[in-house]
């Protein structure tokens, strides 16, 4: 669960922002009152007018922890944007607070008297497995997509328990997250044309979480009109897994761990409100089940009905198959690598691997997430055991089907069975890819090395989002060529919803081909790019076999 999480938390404590500053400090003048930013610089040396920690939410504290978010009231004065806000609670020596409700906008042409540029609007959903990371600068740094012609706005919300505990009744119905989410985005519709950037051109963009939040947002009726195109990246809301009605199970060890009663919903809420938020985050590692499994806890629920506006209600890839989702352009995929490094760990581990081996029925579901403890499920696990594992003992020669099972089971499978039923059911155009550059840069390396152990989840985020863990890549490093080609992809889809719409050096001279239930096409982003069909057919047939779409029709 945690590996990449505690990776990224390591980063050192530099300032937030590298850039070189000004001494100009912009003002921008919204319907809520007017924010003073800074100025830092792009990679290409452009001014990057940066706005952070502005807050669009009331701090969701005391009767408003687990409540739906509250727009944030206009301010007196002049706001302060010129550092970021805190991170929401998570564990770790961090600076965390409840009052975390806060997006930062970056763009570098402000509107003038005369003329408002009305940039697309790149809203940036972060990763972190609905429990950890953050938006702030020293992690999502705007320095490598403010050389496109573009606003980024990036966000925080609701994290763990705080933002997704569920219990399937009126105390708690669940996605207190994603709502957080739409609050942010109704504040971009409302207040991004004062910074430049077009309310009508929003292109939501997320990472892991940040990608099943993109999907999620796509069948939500909450989200209708807020956005226009949709980048969905590694991660899916369509598995092996089905959504639930709750998570009370989970809401019941939430209270276990901080010592507060589990018997009813009622209690839960109660006394869980009275912990502190740290004592509530700094849980995360009781919930592993197996090793640091499973790599996902809480979910977005599909909601019951008690009189609140419902974030979602019904399964996302329901509403995909009849159709009842926005309609927009969009582009998902995911790296070539995945989660496959976790095998690494697993079959190095000689107690884990012994566990594995000897209990597969029950720990291959917690790993690779699928149903437990009922016949079907045991089913499931003698079909995969068999079919990447075969019938010997697991042992460190197991690595790669090990690793196939991860990168399948927490995604390929997923993303792939997601992005053919929307571009089955889509009238715009849906676009699929797989990213395999590898640089000198990963988030996983081969142990006790500086060798990455291929292209792994996040690995695509190097050449797209700065984050203070790496080396600044600049146009004398030999990753740039993928910084400009990946940040112009996404820049071409926010402006025309094509991430090609005509032939280029910088591409290859490579249309990249909407993928239909004819051609099954997909785009290999590697050195270069190359239009391909059929990514890992014979293995996802597999999976397709054992969680067929009918379950859902």
């Amino acid at each position: 669960m945690y590996i990449i999480f505690f990776a990224l938390l390591s980063i050192s404590r530099a300032p937030s922002l590298n850039g070189h500053r000004t001494n100009h400090n912009p003002i921008v003048n919204t319907s809520c009152g007017s924010i003073q930013g800074s100025v830092i610089r792009s990679v290409l040396g452009k001014s990057i007018y940066s706005f952070r920690g502005i807050r669009y939410a009331k701090a969701p504290v005391d009767e408003l922890r687990f409540e739906p978010p509250v727009p944030a009231e206009k301010w007196e004065g002049l706001y302060d944007a010129t550092k970021d806000g805190p991170l929401c609670p998570q564990p770790g020596d961090i600076p965390i607070s409840e009052d975390c409700l806060r997006l930062n906008v970056y763009t570098t042409k402000l509107p003038s008297a005369h003329h408002n540029p009305k940039r697309p609007v790149l809203f940036y959903i972060h990763p972190g497995g609905f429990y950890g990371l953050s938006s702030v600068s020293k992690w999502v740094g705007p320095h490598y997509y403010l050389d496109q012609d573009i606003v980024l706005v990036t966000i925080n919300y609701r994290l763990g328990s705080l933002g997704f505990i569920s219990t399937g009744d009126h105390w708690a119905p669940g996605n207190n997250g994603m709502k957080d989410q739409v609050v942010a985005l109704k504040w971009v519709k409302e207040h991004i044309a004062s910074f430049g950037g077009d309310p009508n051109l929003v292109t939501i963009v997320g990472y892991s979480a940040g990608s099943r939040s993109v999907y999620a947002h796509v069948v939500s009726p909450m989200s209708r009109g807020l956005f226009h195109r949709a980048i969905a990246m590694s991660a899916h809301f369509f598995g092996q897994l089905p959504p639930v009605n709750h998570q009370f199970p989970i809401a019941q060890k939430q209270a276990r761990l901080v010592g507060c009663p589990d018997d009813t919903s009622e209690n839960i809420i109660k006394c869980l409100k009275t912990k502190s938020a740290k004592e509530i985050a700094d849980t995360l590692r009781g919930f592993s089940e197996f090793g640091i499994d499973p790599v996902v806890v809480w979910w977005p629920v599909v909601e019951l009905d008690f009189g609140q506006e419902r974030f979602l209600t019904e399964a996302p890839l329901k509403s995909v198959l009849k159709g009842n989702f926005h309609k927009v352009p969009i582009m998902g995929g995911l790296t070539v690598d995945e989660f496959s490094y976790r095998a690494l760990g697993l079959v190095n581990n000689p107690e884990l691997l012994k566990t594995m081996d000897e209990e597969f029925d029950r720990v291959a579901p917690i790993a690779f997430i699928y149903e437990r403890n009922t016949t079907r499920s045991k089913t499931v696990s003698r079909k995969l055991r068999e079919e990447f594992l075969g019938l010997e003992p697991l042992s460190q020669s197991s690595v790669q089907g090990v690793g196939h099972l991860y990168a399948d089971g927490i995604g390929g499978f997923g993303i792939n069975r997601g992005i053919k039923a929307l571009a089955a059911k889509n009238t715009e155009c849906t676009y699929y890819y797989r990213f395999s550059y590898q640089g000198r840069f990963s988030y996983f390396y081969l142990p006790n090395t500086t060798t990455p152990y291929g292209v792994v989840h996040h690995d695509d985020l190097l050449y797209l989002i700065y984050s203070e863990r790496f080396p600044k890549l600049n146009t004398s490093d030999p990753e740039y060529a993928m910084v400009r080609k990946l940040t112009t992809l996404h820049t071409n889809f926010a402006y025309t919803g094509n991430p090609t719409p005509s032939k280029s050096a910088l591409f290859d001279n490579e249309l990249w081909v909407p993928i239909t239930p004819e051609n099954n096409a997909y785009m290999e982003i590697g050195k270069k790019l190359k239009m391909k069909k059929n990514l890992n057919e014979e293995r996802y047939s597999v999976w397709r076999e054992l969680f067929p779409l009918s379950d859902y029709q």
